[in-house]
């Protein structure tokens, strides 16, 4: 059985002011402030889909799989996922809506939609199978994903996608964790490393998923070479969609330090930076599993926060976005992350 909200105990040095102290607790224990309740779920956008670019291969579909077309809905909805922690990295929850701004062009927007429900989430694992990944790399992933399912919310809906030279959908669309690790106990590492396809087909495969909330995992030690997307392309994508990826860098022996360990990073941490998500590199199997640990709670201690921007014109260009939260009176900073912004497309989603 897997706890709600589960804790992971890893000892911190104790603050010896008290309105800290109070605070003070397990690595990635969530923070909570006591205010008023936050207002249910009001309204719900459509998840942003990007189609495939015209005349350009995709990567194959699993034998026997329907394409499913997303709901299109005509709305300037804008939904966002926001991670609030404090200055220990832990995760901040209770907050309310009047504790966020939000700025759409520099424009302080109202906010229509607020939540911090622990809500289920389409996850697409996105599993690197290549030469590259043989060994101990493969291996301690198995382990930390399992900890990270372990960790995950009970209702959490999964998609698996292999790849090596090219990327393929092992299981589609299953809250069985089970059927997603017998997927992965057999698979042997060989061929090139096409990450870029991968990603995209995660993405797209997660916005048609059940959950309004969507994020990919990517396992990978981030070189690709067999792809036929581009880097720009699928960064664009990631741009265009609310989906958020979570990178987890395999680097081990040499790589780190090496110019193929060093673009690898680069490449993960741009692709999660982009998507409002973050790149982990953990360098031992302890620290892998820590990782993991914390994003599946990440995942349960969001934000989502949703506004129809005043200024809103559907031209297709890049509006920036900048979500600020002011702490509690008497407590210390809090730090933000979530998407640095969104296309104003000219077309339904």
């Amino acid at each position: 059985m897997r706890a709600q909200r589960p804790q992971a105990f890893v000892k911190i040095a104790l603050v010896s002011f008290a309105f800290v102290a109070n605070f003070v607790a397990p690595a990635f224990t969530p923070v909570s402030f006591a205010q008023q309740s936050p207002t249910k779920q009001q309204e719900l956008s459509a998840p942003n889909t990007t189609p495939s670019p015209t005349n350009r291969p995709v990567a194959p579909r699993a034998s026997g799989e329907t394409e499913d077309r997303p709901v299109i809905i005509n709305t300037d909805l804008i939904t966002l996922t926001v991670t609030v922690t404090d200055m220990y990295g832990r995760f901040v929850t209770g907050l309310n809506k009047n504790a966020f701004t939000v700025l759409d062009e520099k424009e302080q927007q109202e906010i229509s939609f607020f939540s911090d429900e622990d809500a289920p989430v389409s996850l697409g694992v996105i599993f690197d199978v290549s030469g590259s990944m043989n060994g101990e790399k493969i291996q301690r992933s198995r382990q930390a994903l399992m900890r990270f399912i372990d960790t995950s919310h009970t209702s959490d809906e999964y998609f698996l996608i292999g790849f090596n030279s090219r990327a393929q959908l092992l299981l589609d669309r299953t809250r069985n964790s089970d059927a997603l690790m017998d997927k992965l106990t057999f698979v042997s590492t060989k061929g090139q490393t096409a990450l870029y396809d991968a990603c995209y087909l995660g993405v797209e495969k997660v916005t048609r998923g059940t959950h309004p909330k969507r994020a990919v995992l990517l396992i990978s030690d981030g070189q690709d070479n067999s792809s036929r997307y581009t880097f720009g392309e699928l960064r664009r994508l990631l741009k265009e969609s609310d989906v958020i990826i979570y990178a987890v860098g395999i680097l081990g022996g040499h790589d780190d330090s090496s110019s193929l360990g060093i673009g690898g990073r680069s490449i993960l941490e741009e692709l999660a930076g982009v998507s409002g998500g973050k790149a982990f590199f953990p360098s031992t199997s302890a620290e892998m599993n820590d990782t993991f640990e914390r994003i599946a709670l990440e995942l349960r201690n969001q934000y989502s926060i949703g506004y129809r921007p005043g200024n809103f014109t559907p031209n297709g260009k890049w509006r920036k976005l900048k979500v600020k939260v002011q702490p509690p009176r008497g407590l210390p900073r809090l730090f933000v992350r979530s998407k640095e912004g969104y296309y104003a497309l000219t077309t339904p989603r």
